[in-house]
């Protein structure tokens, strides 16, 4: 089964105004699928999976094979693991001077690509999908299967919870195992014990002296682990809201394991029974609400703010020109404290939206309302 994805549009839009379209995303997140979808109509493609020995293969005399296909569309999947190819991709374009030549995907972020395709500005367009967004999914599965399974594809596709979690598992290893090989430095049990701590502390500000500490490490290591989680997409990193506040803000990010799914898997857990049993549940309603609008509003600001006498909000959006404050609350009646008021009251915000996993929401005071995940998507999009 196919389910189409809400970036679908932007990249055709995409390959029609510029020579280069990237699409970068977690692995198995439906990259692979949802291009060989868009490329399946168009008259004219070829389709390289550079993990493919066969496929990868054919480079071997590259700046000939490319030339050699001129006239098509060239798809190049999990371009990051042959990063030599960008300057002759950079040549090749100036060369023909025609837009929707190349689609590559990438499971490495538009950072962390573009340390190797810094001569392809001004004829690339980075598009990034993530795993399923609620909307995308919510005729097929419930809140609850969605929280507890993750959004990767063959892990909400799973038929049945034990299948989900075999997946979810051999997912992790081969991260750790394979994936991780391609960046110099990191060693998979360190990086594993990290991933777990992280998942028990979802969604808190990060102590990388503590974090150090704890695995034998150096707090510059511990940055470094956590940045490469962050461009390999399996971790959400949210920075502190300042704004002239005074030196009363926590000045360190916040950090979310960016897929449900994964989170629950690390801490051992399996269905929504255990889940909502566990402390972390909360934070994993926050992972999914920040996932859902980061995935629906790429272009936005992200950040949360708390100071050191209680004040908070877990979501600072800016975008369109507004500030808008989300406060996630797990809990089919949820209220706000102290400390939420006194954050509003701080920072400001046009409007402050409390996210619960509610079919239908109401106004809940003054500039604030109540709101289900989709009903927050849905206002966003007419502000």
């Amino acid at each position: 089964m196919y389910i189409p994805r809400l970036v679908e549009n932007e990249i055709l839009v995409s390959l029609s105004n510029n020579p280069v379209t990237a699409i970068t995303g977690p692995r198995q997140c439906g990259k692979s699928t949802m291009a060989k979808t868009v490329i399946k109509n168009r008259a004219g493609s070829i389709y390289l999976d550079l993990e493919k020995p066969s496929d990868l293969r054919k480079l071997d005399n590259a700046e000939w094979f490319l030339s050699s296909q001129k006239e098509k569309l060239i798809v190049l999947d999990e371009i990051q693991r042959v990063p030599d190819l960008f300057p002759l991709i950079r040549s090749l374009t100036d060369e023909w001077q025609q837009n929707g030549k190349f689609l590559i995907l990438g499971s490495a972020s538009r950072d962390m690509l573009r340390q190797s395709s810094e001569s392809l500005a001004g004829r690339i367009s980075y598009k990034e999908l993530t795993p399923f967004l609620l909307h995308e999914i919510q005729n097929e599965y419930s809140i609850n299967e969605y929280i507890s399974m993750g959004g990767f594809p063959r892990s909400l596709l799973a038929r049945s919870i034990e299948q989900s979690a075999q997946w979810l598992d051999d997912f992790i290893s081969t991260f750790l195992e394979r994936d991780l090989l391609l960046w110099s430095g990191f060693s998979p049990g360190t990086m594993r014990r990290l991933w777990q701590m992280l998942a028990h502390n979802n969604g808190q500000t990060v102590n990388y002296s503590l974090l150090g500490n704890s695995l034998g490490v150096s707090n510059v290591t511990i940055r470094n682990y956590i940045d490469l989680l962050s461009g390999t997409f399996m971790v959400n990193t949210l920075p502190p809201y300042h704004k002239n506040f005074g030196k009363r803000t926590v000045k360190a990010p916040k950090v979310y394991i960016s897929d449900t799914g994964i989170t629950s898997r690390l801490l051992g857990l399996k269905g929504f029974e255990q889940i909502t049993g566990h402390p972390v549940f909360g934070s994993l309603w926050e992972s999914i609400v920040l996932s859902n609008l980061k995935g629906n509003f790429p272009s936005g600001n992200y950040f949360f703010f708390r100071t050191s006498n209680g004040a908070e909000t877990d979501i600072i959006a800016e975008f369109h020109n507004k500030i808008i404050a989300v406060e996630c609350k797990a809990s089919l009646s949820p209220s706000l404290t102290k400390g939420s008021y006194a954050a509003i009251e701080t920072v400001k915000p046009d409007h402050t939206y409390v996210v619960a996993p509610v079919e239908k929401g109401w106004s809940m005071d003054n500039g604030i309302d109540v709101v289900s995940l989709s009903e927050l998507i849905e206002k966003l999009n007419a502000e």
